[in-house]
């Protein structure tokens, strides 16, 4: 072997460790929009997807890993669905349109299952520690996202100068959990059509007439994957 040669197994070996990890989270996701992060055990997942508790511990070392692992796996997934297509919009009411449609289309997906934004916020809202701070980041780069997409949507003549930024964000955040309370709690038919009048409402109020039309808002189809929403400070 040259003296310079790097074998080769210690790499597959690091490679097929990802892969195996990969899909312990695909599970434990999958889990925890059923049963919730507390409901989470290194014992079910290992169970879920068919290996040994020492097998699955070994990718983790706790329990509280495991679910950290799981809310960054959630927030990267939701980013790639919700946030970067809408970048393909233009910049002001359009891109603002299209990051609405999109969460409501992931929402809509998620009335069945869950969310573990919404879920995680239940179990973890008076419980200090890494997984409610893994949460707390998660939700606040979200709304800082949305904030961002108002103001611009403001600069860019398409809402009044005294448009309200902070509570435009506030009651737009407020239509999803509205949603997830009549539509999985309450079981209420047609409660996404009232959360998109009600989205329209909203705009209604702070738009201005040269606003552009809702058909402006279409979103390209192509996420980008490299990118990363960074956190608010």
């Amino acid at each position: 072997m040259p003296v310079n040669a790097v074998p080769a197994k210690p790499a597959r070996a690091a490679q097929k460790g990802q892969q195996t990890k990969a899909v312990i989270v695909d599970a434990a996701l999958a889990l925890a929009a059923q049963i919730g992060l507390e409901g989470l055990s290194i014992g079910a997942v290992a169970e879920l997807t068919k290996m040994s508790k020492s097998g699955v511990f070994a990718h983790f070392g706790s329990r509280e890993e495991l679910q950290i692992s799981v809310v960054r796996e959630y927030h990267a997934r939701f980013e790639q669905e919700v946030f970067f297509p809408a970048l393909e919009a233009p910049r002001g009411l359009p891109r603002l349109r299209a990051m609405f449609a999109n969460w409501m289309k992931r929402t809509s997906a998620e009335i069945d299952s869950g969310c573990i934004y919404i879920s995680g916020a239940s179990e973890f809202d008076d419980r200090p520690g890494p997984v409610r701070d893994a949460l707390v980041e998660s939700v606040s780069i979200w709304q800082a996202a949305v904030l961002r997409a108002i103001v611009q949507a403001k600069s860019e003549g398409h809402l009044r100068a005294d448009a309200d930024e902070r509570q435009l964000a506030f009651e737009i955040h407020g239509l999803i959990l509205a949603l997830h309370y009549e539509a999985r709690f309450l079981q209420v038919p047609g409660s996404i059509g009232r959360a998109n009048v009600g989205f329209d409402n909203i705009l209604a109020r702070s738009a201005t007439p040269d606003a552009p039309p809702a058909e402006a808002a279409a979103s390209a189809a192509k996420p980008a994957a490299s990118r990363r929403l960074k956190p608010v400070r």
